[in-house]
């Protein structure tokens, strides 16, 4: 009966998952979305079934014209024509919410994309979410003892980002909260909002002159560098995960358009998600433990994270944890992929007392997602050669004191300093920008607020190197460690200090460095005298 649960050793059989997702389609909106969701579950649904139910996106029966325009005419307040000078005849897009028209404004003459709730969806998403809670709590105790998640829990937090995606103005606030995280990103485009022709159940934004990722012969057929365009994606899907923590939940190819640019651009924000200062510098903290292979680290931020309750012994996921890195990135990052990751995940979350938190599940399926589309433009494209030089970026140039100190933590092993992490984690960093700055959407000269996007043409490690002076100073145990380095295995390792100066010499502002160590050396030596004097008090 629960052939599609994780953990059943049954022969896959494609056609009970396709009978699951039609039956999905049948039953509505709900239900629909709730396939949606197990899509990105492996905690809760097996693989076959997972790749099934990823094809509910946008195919889905649009509800009548006249219906969708008499509720744009009721939230508006006056007549279509009074508003608009033409509309589509047919929906441009069809989801389980609502559906989408183009339009053109009749004021400005801007073309505009019109998204319309479906009717009377209020009250059967009320309905469908009663339905679950019951279903939930008859069948908690199996999934507690069977899958170890709490089903009531689930239902709890699915119905919570249903109901946030009924109302559009929450969209609108949303889509302006993205404009603002990329408002000096020129390689990222997210569509203005018209918000007061916005109300509860329709949203006029912006139209996107791009190509869906749904249209991939378009896109490579319409002169667009592929591998430039990928490299974009990353890196914005990653700032919005690792900088913002705010990310978009629902990115699959029908939400994603290649514009001629080069730019990336996003619609459709009713999915998004939230992530806290401190699960971002716990993510840091993974991916730190990931690169120094220290699993038990790695367990214990899983902890941090939610996935694993308090109290919870990590001692035997650790070898599990190990087992899944390194068979997944020893090959290299030619051989990494977060399916596989996934797939593999699935096995240790039915093994272990592991739950999959919903900020989280969004999380993967936005990797998945997005890797998908990746490896659907081209094939070869290595995911993790872009998120490497993208971390390896921010670990270096950001200003952050936790960055900076999740740097010290990747630069040290065992107390030993790692001369070739260095020249690895400048080389990537070199190559992120390289890769970004060489993207046409840098060159387009036309477009308004030029002046304020934040080009960067080289890797800038000027504050760092200055920062980095300041804490030799300052740090006994950071100035001891330095030293070691420098002395270790009994001899000088001048070699090696040269070899990473000629890697930056060129990304080093010398002389501003110059002028900020004697503006700031008064400040030094007061924190030098009040960290030896501390150390002397402590004596």
């Amino acid at each position: 009966m629960y052939d599609f649960l994780v953990g059943r050793d049954e022969e896959v059989v494609p056609f009970r998952a396709r009978q699951l997702r039609n039956l999905l389609c049948d039953l509505g909106p709900s239900f629909i979305k709730a396939g949606q969701v197990l899509a990105n579950r492996p905690d809760i649904i097996r693989e076959d079934y997972m790749n099934e139910l990823c094809i509910l996106q946008d195919d889905v029966p649009p509800f009548p014209n006249q219906v969708a325009f008499n509720i744009i005419e009721e939230e508006l307040g006056q007549p279509l024509e009074a508003v608009f000078s033409k509309i589509s005849s047919q929906t441009i897009a069809a989801a389980s919410l609502g559906q989408v028209y183009r339009a053109t404004l009749r004021d400005s003459k801007e073309d505009v994309a019109i998204k319309v709730q479906r009717p009377q969806i209020e009250p059967i998403i009320y309905r469908d979410l009663f339905l679950f809670r019951t279903l939930a709590s008859f069948l908690n105790g199996i999934s507690l003892q069977k899958l170890g998640c709490n089903a009531e829990l689930i239902v709890d937090e699915f119905g919570e980002k249903l109901l946030e995606e009924l109302d559009y103005t929450l969209e609108a606030r949303n889509i302006e909260d993205f404009i603002e995280n990329f408002k000096n990103d020129p390689t990222v485009k997210i569509p203005r909002v018209y918000k007061q022709l916005c109300g509860p159940r329709v949203l006029v934004m912006e139209w996107i002159d791009g190509i869906r990722c749904t249209n991939p012969q378009a896109i490579k057929e319409g002169g667009i560098d592929v591998n430039g365009f990928l490299t974009v994606g990353v890196s914005a899907a990653l700032r919005q995960l690792l900088e913002f923590g705010l990310f978009h939940g629902d990115p699959h190819p029908g939400n994603i358009f290649a514009m001629r640019d080069g730019r990336i651009a996003y619609v459709d924000f009713g999915n998004v998600a939230v992530l806290s200062q401190q699960n971002k510098q716990i993510l840091i903290d993974a991916v730190v433990h990931a690169v120094n292979e220290d699993y038990a680290e790695m367990a214990y931020d899983f902890t941090r994270l939610g996935f694993l309750a308090p109290g919870t012994d990590v001692s035997p996921i650790i070898p599990a944890l190990e087992a899944i890195w390194q068979n997944s990135s020893g090959k290299g990052l030619s051989d990494f992929n977060f399916r596989s990751v996934t797939g593999k995940f699935n096995q240790l979350v039915y093994n272990y007392p592991i739950r999959i938190p919903e900020r989280f599940s969004l999380v993967i399926r936005s990797l998945l997602t997005q890797e998908g589309i990746c490896f659907t433009l081209q094939p070869d494209f290595k995911f993790l050669e872009v998120a490497y030089p993208y971390v390896a970026k921010r670990l270096l140039t950001d200003p952050n004191p936790a960055l900076r100190e999740r740097l010290i933590q990747v630069l040290f092993k065992d107390g030993v300093f790692q001369w070739k992490r260095l020249e690895n984690l400048i080389v990537l960093a070199k190559e992120n920008v390289a890769k970004m700055s060489s993207n046409p959407a840098f060159q387009v000269k036309d477009r308004q607020s030029t002046r304020n996007w934040q080009v960067e043409r080289k890797l800038d490690l000027t504050d760092t190197i200055k920062d980095g002076a300041r804490l030799f100073f300052v740090d006994e145990g950071i100035r001891r460690q330095l030293l070691l380095a420098l002395t270790e295995d009994s001899k000088l390792h001048i070699q090696e200090l040269v070899d990473v100066y000629r890697l930056v010499e060129s990304d080093i502002d010398i002389p501003s460095v110059a002028v900020e160590v004697v503006r700031d050396f008064p400040t030094v030596v007061r924190d030098l005298i009040l960290s030896w004097s501390e150390s002397v008090l402590a004596g």
